[in-house]
């Protein structure tokens, strides 16, 4: 059964589970339960404990719908007491090793994901003994990214950004204790959680609580201000039979507020599901869920403070995914315009809210996707407006006062090929990881590539595993990993045999121009 080692935190002790190989806590708290008047409010530290707290299994998810593209895990448990986080390190780091730390903040649409996935298995990560990897739980939906300010100040806003916040605060006072060195921390996340990574490079309250970032397909420009979120908050409100409750302010405010963090968690989650499928269908291009500009947490649009170098100075990694737009066609998602009448109203209504933007022409941007075949070319610009060029865009901007890695993961199995899914969004995850094939229903090999897959793992988590070292992104035997700037615009394309190619997105930049696009 292995051992059971025992752990101090600053709240008290946890008690996880040691296989010989492999140390992990999980489901350690964090953070008190955001529940009753605690809903839609900044986290606060736990309650201090005296007995060892069970760390052997996952804590609780926070609340979602039921996907069939995310395994939460056996037997995971949903509810709103969700702020845990795990900690994984190898059997032989022992405390005060000072290792350098990685923090992964999972993705989902800002809507679904659990730090349980069995994706997340960070066994493989840290076997080489040279990194503690901890996974974390925030708060999704509604309950993580409605802002009900308006309602009533004691809402609070970005409560998904702030659990986040509150568990690197946890890792800077306890990472010691499990070999982990405060000092090292990476901040790292895919997809959602890549945009959460790129917001809070440019929160200043994040200053100091990480070292280094990794953004793996980050929506960065997916940021938007208080009058989208108040959009949110009443389409979110008007589910729940609250028409105009946002309007209201004061005592009467407060009651209705009050009302609102009494409601069933059932209506919650419904009404949290609806709004997620109204907004980016009403409005294309818009999230119903994200990180929002709100003058205090975060004072101005990331992008803007990329641009102005007001961002963290620290070392970054960053890319995405050769074929980021064809898993949300498959799925018929509505979060990706991929349409090209849904494309052209996206664009024309940014023309109208932003005049003073110098907007690229139709033709001008089709013309870099000359040899897309015509259904193909609304993925092609989906996923290039919505990934590809932000993440550019951002790496030009933080190339200037850190050092940055741009990369694009290209693999895919002949299966995904086959299929014309090709790199999909979240696909460099599995390797990542080193959770290749996980069940037996797993098609994704069935075509073969599993070997080379095995290889191709091996070397990016040792890329990823130097970065959080604090040195270059370098794998043994394989080519090495020059920053980007804007004269090279060296990027790293990881495939069968990586390979750095310079300026890789030239005819991108040429197509779309150096002005940031998004709603604001």
């Amino acid at each position: 059964m292995g051992d059971q080692p025992v752990v101090r935190t600053t709240a008290g002790p946890v008690r996880g589970t040691d296989d010989g190989r492999v140390r992990v806590f999980r489901g350690v708290r964090y953070a008190a339960p955001p529940t009753g008047e605690r809903r839609w409010r900044a986290p606060v530290p736990p309650q201090p404990w005296t007995e060892p707290a069970d760390a052997t299994r996952f804590g609780p998810v926070a609340p979602q719908a039921a996907n069939p593209v995310i395994n939460l895990g056996p037997g995971a448990v949903q509810d709103e007491d969700c702020l845990f986080l795990n900690v994984w390190s190898a059997s032989s780091v022992r405390p005060l090793d000072g290792r350098p730390v990685l923090v992964w903040v999972h993705g989902g649409a800002y809507l679904l994901g659990a730090s349980s996935q069995p994706l997340y298995d960070a066994s493989s990560f840290v076997a080489a003994g040279d990194v503690v990897v901890v996974t974390i739980n925030y708060r999704v939906g509604a309950l993580g990214f409605v802002d009900l300010t308006s309602l009533s100040p004691r809402a609070d806003s970005n409560l998904a950004i702030r659990d986040v916040l509150l568990a690197l605060q946890w890792v800077r006072e306890n990472i010691a204790a499990f070999g982990g060195n405060p000092d090292q921390v990476t901040l790292a996340g895919e997809s959602a959680g890549g945009g959460l990574v790129t917001t809070l490079l440019t929160v200043p309250a994040a200053a100091g609580l990480f070292a280094r970032a990794v953004a793996q397909s980050s929506p960065a420009t997916s940021v938007f201000g208080s009058d989208r979120a108040g959009l949110v908050a009443e389409a979110f409100l008007r589910r729940l039979d609250c028409a105009g409750a946002g309007a209201g302010a004061g005592a009467d405010g407060d009651d209705r507020f009050a009302a609102l963090q009494r409601q069933p968690i059932a209506q919650v989650l419904a009404a949290s599901s609806h709004t997620y499928e109204e907004i980016p269908t009403t409005y294309p291009g818009i999230l119903a869920y994200f990180p929002q500009v709100d003058g205090e947490l975060v004072p101005e649009h990331p992008l803007d403070a990329f641009v102005a170098g007001r961002q963290h100075r620290v070392p970054l990694l960053i890319g995405t995914n050769k074929d980021e737009a064809s898993l949300f066609a498959r799925m018929a998602a509505p979060i990706m315009p991929v349409a090209p009448d849904t494309l052209r109203s996206m664009f024309g209504r940014i023309a109208q809210e932003q005049p003073e933007l110098t907007l690229p022409t139709e033709p001008r941007v089709l013309a870099a996707y000359a040899d897309v075949r015509r259904p193909g070319r609304g993925l092609a610009v989906a996923r290039d407006i919505g990934f590809r060029m932000p993440t550019v865009w951002l790496a030009q901007a933080h190339a200037a006062v850190a050092p940055t890695y741009l990369y694009r993961f290209d693999w895919a199995t002949p299966m995904l090929r086959l299929l014309r899914i090709g790199a999909t969004h979240a696909t460099e995850l599995p390797y990542l990881w080193g959770n290749l094939g996980a069940g037996p229903k797993d098609p994704t090999f069935k075509l073969g590539g599993l070997r080379t897959g095995r290889v191709l793992s091996a070397r990016m988590q040792q890329r990823w595993r130097a970065f959080v070292r604090g040195g270059a992104p370098d794998a043994d035997g394989a080519e090495s990993w020059p920053a980007y700037d804007t004269r090279s615009r060296s990027t790293m394309v990881i495939d069968h045999r990586d390979a750095v190619v310079g300026d890789l997105d030239a005819e991108l930049r040429t197509a779309w121009g150096p002005t940031v696009l998004a709603f604001r």
